[in-house]
């Protein structure tokens, strides 16, 4: 399927911003050759086919891995900043 039908057909646009750096950053270039493979829960798969509208489970594998792949690491970035910041600190508000 071409990646303008997938993009349209995905559901979340985090997903979509997933592939789209993930193609950027040449993760989805040359051939598939990596098998992947795993036995899941069937309510766990429905679920995020249903979220992501992934229409098979080698397109959800693909966008999972694309999304753990670009992740952002601001998230834990901003956590391990806790407690750098004095408490005396004037905010003025």
């Amino acid at each position: 399927m071409p990646n303008t039908q997938r993009k349209a057909s995905l559901g979340s646009p985090r997903l979509q911003e997933a592939l789209t750096i993930a193609r950027e950053n040449n993760l989805l270039q040359g051939s598939r050759t990596e098998m992947v493979r795993g036995r899941m829960p069937k309510a766990l798969v429905r679920k995020a086919m249903k979220v992501s509208g992934a229409r098979t489970t080698t397109e959800l594998v693909e966008l999972a891995l694309a999304n753990l792949a670009t992740a952002d690491d601001h998230q834990d970035w901003l956590l391990s900043q806790r407690g750098t910041v004095s408490n005396e600190l004037d905010l003025e508000f």
